[in-house]
């Protein structure tokens, strides 16, 4: 989104920090301005973020939801609209954890995030996810992420540790109501999953000391879970839709190298005044749940281009080009199916190659309003195998088959902490007999201060 107004330091660090610095006990001038200092920068309060709001590259010891004391948020994402798609056919279309997925209204996430500066050496924060399940209704609970960063190492390195989504392009680390558009992009359900990858781990980045924004980030993460689709994943992600079709046959973790590592680089510049740049590229790798020879690796690169000309109201006009491209090889270890005794089907050690990608432009053309246009394909190669049919074949299989969806969108913003949307959707799949229409109108609104997004 775009930076908003210049605000006024909150009142409760300020009084929390002059508190704090009249209780302390008499120093000697020295340990008085190391402490001066280290409350200072502990008290630091951000602006407060809007719906995801875009803040440009981090400083170094700061990093992704940096926070000062205790802040408290609730962002509530909802959706009402239709398509020629039935509601059954909407769960395939629609594979993103908190998409629009049924006709009438859905509730898509209430969010609540919570976090805080532990001490002067770490920050904290919380976020925990509500959603109403298509169809039943049931309400879910997730805990989406909750997570340590430390504030203070030397050399432009960051710690983190705890649940975190992994650090992986553009919009896999990035909370779904900060997104521009409604609904994940296809190719990023098929790689991450619905609810996009992230396990309990840790995270090391090192901030290059170069003119330039560079970062360097190193993770590891566990690779079993509902969230590690394309990894160990577990029995029930297998039951409703296993990759490729391939059975459910872990392997218990024997070493380090049963974890899921995930390395990522990071450059961004500016332009003069009006023209920035950032480019990614990223790597993940270890072990899958089709057998002992199972293993999966992925690749991504990702850019995004940024015209904001000085002087504009509110942060408009503005321009943002942004683009993704996501490859994953998924080496499968070789299997039976035995369901039927009397005539067992051998699925042979392979690789399944699935590939694809975004690119959206969106452009704000008068204050509080945009308008945008999102392209997206998904492509892939190595048969699919049909359980119930015990046939291979990926045209049939909603994942992997050929696809392409393009997307245009009218978003309006009364303020930085509401947000109205009108997105259409045009669907083209091998699964399907026909293309698929649909028209989405979704109403965000945000309540407290969130934790500002990377750039």
């Amino acid at each position: 989104m775009h930076p908003p107004p210049a605000t006024c330091r909150p009142l409760l660090p300020t009084l929390l920090a002059i508190t704090l610095a009249t209780a302390l006990p008499a120093q000697e001038p020295e340990a008085k301005a190391d402490r001066a200092r280290a409350l200072e920068n502990a008290v630091r309060a951000s602006s407060p973020t809007a719906l995801g709001q875009d803040l440009g590259p981090a400083a170094p010891g700061s990093g992704p939801g940096s926070l000062r004391l205790t802040d408290l948020s609730l962002d509530v994402v909802t959706a009402f609209g239709g398509s020629t798609a039935r509601d059954d056919e909407l769960g395939d279309l629609q594979g993103g954890g908190h998409d629009p997925k049924q006709r009438g209204f859905t509730l898509q996430q209430a969010e609540l995030s919570l976090g805080g500066a532990v001490d002067p050496y770490f920050t904290a924060e919380a976020h925990v996810i509500f959603v109403l399940e298509a169809g039943s209704g049931e309400t879910v609970t997730e805990l989406e992420e909750a997570f340590v960063t430390s504030s203070g190492l030397p050399y432009g390195l960051q710690a983190k540790a705890g649940m975190f989504l992994t650090e992986f392009g553009r919009l896999n680390p990035t909370h779904p109501h900060a997104w521009d558009w409604q609904d994940q992009p296809l190719a990023l359900t098929r790689v991450f999953g619905g609810d996009g990858m992230r396990a309990p781990g840790a995270r090391l980045s090192w901030l290059l000391p170069t003119d330039s924004y560079n970062e360097a980030l190193l993770s590891v993460q566990n690779a079993n879970g509902e969230q590690m689709v394309s990894f160990l994943a577990n029995e029930e992600v297998y039951a409703e839709g296993a990759i490729g079709g391939r059975l459910f046959a872990p392997e218990p973790m024997r070493s380090f190298a049963d974890l899921v590592t995930t390395l990522r680089f990071v450059h961004s510049t500016d332009f003069g005044d009006r023209h920035s740049a950032a480019i990614g590229a990223s790597f993940a790798f270890g072990p899958n749940a089709t057998g002992d020879d199972g293993a999966t690796r992925i690749y991504g690169a990702d850019f995004v281009y940024k015209w904001h000309p000085p002087g504009g109201a509110r942060g408009w006009p503005f321009f943002r080009l942004q683009g993704e491209f996501l490859a994953r090889d998924f080496e499968t270890a070789a299997q039976v199916d035995e369901q039927v005794p009397s005539s067992p089907v051998d699925l042979p050690a392979t690789t399944l190659h699935d590939l694809g990608g975004y690119l959206q432009g969106l452009w704000g053309f008068a204050p509080g309003w945009a308008v945008g246009l999102r392209g997206e394909w998904a492509t892939g190669s190595g048969d699919s195998y049909d359980l119930g049919a015990q046939a291979f074949d990926r045209d049939d299989d909603a994942q992997r088959c050929d696809r392409l969806r393009l997307s245009p969108l009218l978003e309006y913003l009364p303020s930085e902490f509401s947000r109205f949307r009108l997105q259409y959707n045009y669907d083209d799949s091998d699964a399907l007999d026909d293309p698929v229409h649909s028209v989405w109108f979704g109403v965000q609104v945000l309540i407290g201060k969130h934790p500002p997004h990377k750039y």
